[in-house]
């Protein structure tokens, strides 16, 4: 299988990169930091030799970018197995006081990239009537975040995204799987000063990606919602 990911150099996304390419799956990787990204894929091409690892850096809430990243993926010329959007960012704040901006920053990063990602890479999809999508959502894309402001109204709206896909590209071969996923142990949270043990793991949430990648074509998962043990933190 030839695997697509965004947002790959570290977090859930590096962390579902290494779960593929541990069962002999080829990666196709992206991030926004080029220098991270392929620190990535050379530790990667390091423990599995065996694996085709092709990345380039892009930064997906520019339009132009997201596009070009698609035609980069066409122009390969393999099939397209799975298709993981993740990239994304969570900025804090409030709808009342944040910062002039944070909306469209927060709906480009964390929506547009999916957005027109898929849609360059669809067609190809369709021509070969097979292909798997997620969506990295959130916890946020179900109800109201604390101090989550923009964020959530992009989470909701990616789902919302989603859900359309799913219900289009049904009778086209094509599954869509929504993650909504609340906290797991990434950078982001590393100086928050709470006890690790009180997140999932970024491993958790891959597991799950995978296991839904690998049922039958008659077989669509099509919501995976996850939260730590003792709830939201």
């Amino acid at each position: 299988m030839n695997i697509v990911i965004t947002g790959a150099s570290r977090g859930i996304g590096r962390a579902t990169a290494e779960l593929f390419a541990a069962n002999g799956h080829h990666l196709y990787l992206s991030s926004r930091n080029e220098t991270a990204l392929y620190k990535a894929m050379e530790e990667l091409m390091l423990k599995f030799p065996d694996v085709t690892i092709k990345a380039r850096p892009y930064d997906l809430s520019k339009k132009e970018n997201a596009i070009a990243m698609g035609d980069w993926i066409v122009s390969l010329d393999i099939p397209v197995d799975v298709v993981f959007n993740n990239a994304g960012s969570f900025l804090p704040g409030n709808v009342y006081n944040e910062k002039e901006g944070i909306l469209e920053s927060q709906l480009e990063t964390n929506l547009y990239s999916a957005y027109h990602l898929t849609r360059t890479i669809l067609p190809k999809l369709m021509k070969q009537k097979s292909g798997h999508i997620f969506n990295m959502c959130s916890v946020a894309s179900l109800q109201a975040y604390r101090n989550g402001g923009s964020y959530s109204i992009s989470k909701f709206a990616l789902l919302g995204f989603s859900r359309n896909l799913r219900e289009e590209l049904k009778p086209h071969g094509i599954k869509v799987t929504t993650v909504i996923a609340g906290a797991a142990y990434t950078d982001s949270w590393s100086s928050s000063g709470i006890d690790r043990n009180r997140f999932m793991e970024a491993s958790d949430i891959a597991k799950m990606i995978y296991a839904s990648s690998q049922l039958s074509p008659q077989a669509c998962v099509e919501e995976i919602v996850m939260r730590p043990q003792l709830g939201d933190v």
